[in-house]
């Protein structure tokens, strides 16, 4: 049997770069389109195709009824499992109006996604199309009053957008230690550094929050890499303000990665342009990465030196540290790795490949 209008569905995901559960393929006389504002991966059109093709039938029949067959793409870091949903418009009427009222909604959501996207700063480098596929990505939820959001602790899945209503943060004592409003984000630093979440945020009153998955947060990065810029800045910032927290880095301070992680770390010294060596005492051995004037100019971690040696050790969370100002005037010759935004950016891409 060969189906040229038909619609499949994704009914199972583990770990694939790109699509998620309940997104859409539409096949209509030979021609595919996926989930909007996603790149089309070919491993997973091959896989539709041989499906459209195949001779048997899309259902198969089982103790407890007919069954849908489930097909697998399995080509590449990730795994997906999709089935048949349906024929494309067959349909009753009835489901047709239910379609077309979905539509607006989706429209209306779209457009109203878009205007609060447009007068955040940190998404003025992209264009109308480009927003718009950014906005498309994004999911609607609703809290009430004094519901917990994001629990200390657990592991960063979204970045979250203000869109009516506001939440708070609030700190080990549960004293409030500031609030956000419309227009605003959250979420995105446990995305970026891959730590969990360091404070419990609640929904001050009725609430409103447009969500962005950290699978599409990373597509987003990729896609339009001008974003990691404004994203890193905003770790910077973070990385900063745990001066206040920690006390200004300096000569002989010494610390635990769990206060204040290696990402953190690094960008501290970047940030107030140190220069120094950072030793780094880890339950598999030691480690040393070299500063001067802020930019990284050497990194040794077991067998691993340079770039590797300093991606790895941006994954620890367990270990001590301490910081010695100075170098000698031959380490200062030393050239820079590589400008330290990107090398952060790299290596924190590396982390999340290795955790698929």
């Amino acid at each position: 049997m060969e189906y040229r209008n038909a619609i499949f569905i994704v009914s199972e995901e583990r770990s694939c770069p790109i699509y998620n559960i309940s997104e859409e393929f539409k096949v209509e006389q030979d021609a595919l389109t996926g989930p909007e504002g996603k790149p089309v991966c070919l491993m997973m059109v091959r896989e539709l195709m041989k499906a459209l093709v195949g001779k048997k039938s899309m259902q198969h029949f089982s103790p407890v009824g007919p069954q849908r067959v489930k097909f697998e793409c399995g080509g590449c870091t990730g795994l997906i499992r999709f089935e048949f949903k349906k024929e494309k418009d067959f349909s009753t009427p009835q489901m047709k109006l239910l379609a077309v009222a979905e539509k607006k909604e989706q429209m209306r959501n779209l457009d109203r996604f878009y205007g609060v996207l447009r007068k955040l700063e940190i998404f003025d480098p992209l264009n109308e199309d480009s927003l718009r596929d950014l906005s498309a990505l994004l999911q609607l939820k609703e809290f009430e009053a004094n519901k917990v959001v994001l629990k200390k602790g657990e592991p960063g899945t979204n970045l979250y957008i203000v869109l009516a209503g506001r939440v708070t943060v609030i700190g080990d004592d549960r004293q409030i230690l500031s609030e956000i409003g419309v227009g605003e984000i959250f979420g995105e630093m446990s995305l970026l550094s891959g730590e969990p979440v360091t404070t419990t945020i609640h929904s001050r009153e009725k609430t409103l929050l447009a969500m962005l998955s950290s699978k599409d947060f990373k597509h987003i990065l990729n896609r339009y890499p001008v974003l990691q810029v404004l994203f890193y800045r905003m770790l910077v910032e973070r990385a900063q303000a745990n001066i206040m927290r920690t006390g200004n880095i300096s000569s002989g301070m010494t610390g635990r990665l769990a206060e204040i992680n290696a990402v953190e770390l690094f960008q501290l010294v970047n940030s107030s342009r140190k220069t120094g060596k950072i030793s780094l005492s880890l339950d598999d051995g030691s480690a040393l990465v070299t500063f001067h004037k802020g930019e990284l100019t050497d990194a040794r971690y077991g067998e691993l030196v340079g770039k590797d040696a300093f991606f790895a050790l941006l994954a620890k969370k367990e270990g001590g540290f301490t910081y010695t100002g100075g170098l000698s005037a031959e380490e200062t010759m030393l050239p820079a790795i590589g400008g330290f935004m990107g090398l952060i950016m790299e290596g924190l891409r590396r982390v999340d490949d290795k955790k698929l």
